[in-house]
């Protein structure tokens, strides 16, 4: 254990900070070692750590440092990865309470914590998976099977064949997760319906047709490229009447029900049926941990419980009854040491800066010519210099140059370099840094290529 110690502090002190933010060619060349067959004789524990960390660590990507931009990837606030050590030494199986007391303990404290966080009815419950795709995949089940089951019909006994028909109603800027989710359940794209959105990703609010009891209706709390929200307000009230089932896909920008400055932008969050959101992105805990929250108990117990003559249940959490896994890594653990860590304030105070910091970055690309395409109102900053082959060409400059990394999308038929602003570790210094590599890779992006001239 104790190499281990010594590998893991010589990354967080030095590697992290210094390193490429993505990995060099030779760090990359150097994977080749482990492309080998499985030998047939043990092997020496201190030889694997050595080579994990010799070979392995310099092919990492600096996702856990300030200057990667590159997808909604939080950093890892120190308690929790403290918290994760330990929690691996434990190698806790978080199903029932009678394999593991302490993650029964720590799902329910952290199932109340959210309820308060980003007030949500009293009785909202908590499942802790990998994800928000897994976590959406959850809250839709338990809206697809509540709405069914409304209409007097059982799915888990008669299955989807016979079924009344449900319908979907989503914007155009939806996640990908949520089709992939769809798809699962058995509601294929000829049962949705794409709104369209504004020029921001927000689904239209008048060009939604009426709901009714036969409608899972999908919002989001953060667009993926410009991190918009919905009017989540105004749609909920018409479902409540309407008696449609409400899914929320806040994967990062759920949080902003936490913060006193952001919260208008999730107004009305509290009347939905159902919510996903990430802790291992905007609250900076550590990779995988995601959370689906329902406001019916029962529906999502009822849509993803299991039975067995050995399953021991107890009057205390049985963690399994509110996920889609049985046997899954106590994940909690670093979870509650992240909100304890940060407590409600701190929690306010991270998601705040992530915000105030895209709001620099963006001024600071457009001081150097760079147009911003959204109106960055949470972490998410758009960037293009107006041509798409210029801003692709620039993008890869800005990749190469391994001083930050950023992605590319696709925004109103136009190339943009995408940046999430998600690490707490990102200071002021390091999008300066950053922004100085964006006006370097967009003069080498400018240059008239003389062979090209006659």
């Amino acid at each position: 254990m104790l190499i281990v110690g010594f590998h893991s502090l010589d990354i967080i002190t030095t590697s992290k900070n210094n390193q490429d933010v993505f990995p060099g060619r030779k760090a990359l060349e150097g994977l080749n070692i482990f492309k080998e067959p499985l030998q047939e004789e043990s092997s020496n524990p201190y030889e694997i750590l050595d080579s994990l960390h010799n070979n392995g660590s310099p092919a990492t990507v600096a996702q856990t440092g300030g200057r990667y931009f590159g997808f909604v990837n939080g950093g890892i606030v120190p308690a929790a990865l403290a918290a994760k050590w330990l929690s691996d030494t434990w190698d806790q199986n978080a199903a029932l309470y009678v394999i593991s007391p302490i993650a029964s303990v720590l799902e329910e404290v952290c199932e109340k914590w959210f309820v308060d966080l980003f007030n949500l009815p009293q009785n909202t419950a908590a499942g802790f998976v990998g994800g928000s795709s897994t976590a959406t995949l959850c809250g839709l089940t338990a809206g697809r099977n509540h709405l069914l089951h409304q209409l007097g019909y059982d799915v888990g006994k008669k299955g989807l064949f016979g079924a009344p028909e449900i319908r979907v109603i989503l914007g155009e800027g939806a996640h990908s997760t949520i089709y992939k989710a769809l798809s699962i359940l058995g509601l294929g794209s000829e049962r949705i319906i794409k709104v369209p959105a504004d020029k921001q990703g927000r689904i239209s609010v008048d060009d939604v047709p009426e709901l009714d009891n036969r409608t899972l209706l999908i919002l989001q709390a953060g667009n993926v490229n410009s991190g918009s929200f919905d009017d989540i307000n105004t749609l909920c009230q018409r479902a409540r009447i309407a008696g449609s089932w409400v899914h929320v896909d806040g994967a990062f920008g759920l949080w902003a029900a936490a913060s006193e400055e952001l919260r208008h932008l999730t107004k009305g969050v509290e009347l939905a049926d159902s919510w996903s959101v990430d802790a291992h992105k905007t609250l900076n805990a550590p990779y995988d941990n995601g959370i689906v929250l329902c406001r019916n108990r029962d529906s999502l117990v009822q849509a993803l419980h299991m039975t067995g003559s050995y399953i021991i249940y107890s009057d205390h959490r049985d963690g399994m009854l509110y996920t889609s896994d049985m046997s899954r890594r106590a994940r909690i653990v670093e979870l509650w040491a992240t909100m304890k860590s940060l407590g409600k304030k701190g929690i306010s105070e991270l998601v705040e800066d992530l915000h105030h910091k895209a709001l620099y970055f963006s001024k600071a690309l457009e001081e150097i010519g760079f147009t911003i395409k959204n109106e960055v109102c949470f972490n998410q900053v758009l960037a293009s210099l107006g041509k798409s082959d210029l801003t692709e060409k620039t993008l890869k400059h800005i990749q190469e140059s391994k001083e930050c990394w950023c992605g590319g999308a696709k925004w109103e038929d136009e190339t943009v370099i995408r940046i999430s602003v998600s690490s707490y570790r990102t200071t002021y210094e390091d999008i300066d840094r950053s922004v100085k590599a964006f006006a370097e890779a967009k003069w080498k992006a400018s240059r008239i290529n003389p062979t090209s001239v006659s």
